[in-house]
């Protein structure tokens, strides 16, 4: 599983959003390579899933077919564990 951590430069906010869902992978278990990067990149990568924030998530959703979370607090976990989770039970009913 790809994911990818979104923000408008890819530098500092993805970078924190990136280790948060790190953590959150790992203690769900998941193998997933989590990948941080700005929103003009992101555009053009494919990911299964990606994580940014509200003012970006439309921009983003325009561009994929792939889910989009909107994450308020990049270094809460739990926030980060409830879209996580969401986007896991989204994918099984799929």
């Amino acid at each position: 599983m790809k994911i990818l951590a979104v923000c408008g430069f890819g530098v500092g906010s993805s970078m924190v959003l990136k280790m948060t869902l790190e953590k959150a992978v790992k203690e769900l278990g998941i193998d997933a390579e989590v990948k941080n990067t700005d929103i003009a990149s992101a555009k053009a990568e494919q990911a299964d899933v990606y994580f940014t924030s509200a003012e970006l998530k439309p921009d983003l959703e325009s561009s994929t077919d792939k889910p989009v979370y909107a994450i308020k607090r990049y270094m809460d976990k739990d926030e980060v564990l409830k879209a996580m989770n969401a986007f896991l039970a989204n994918k099984k009913g799929n």
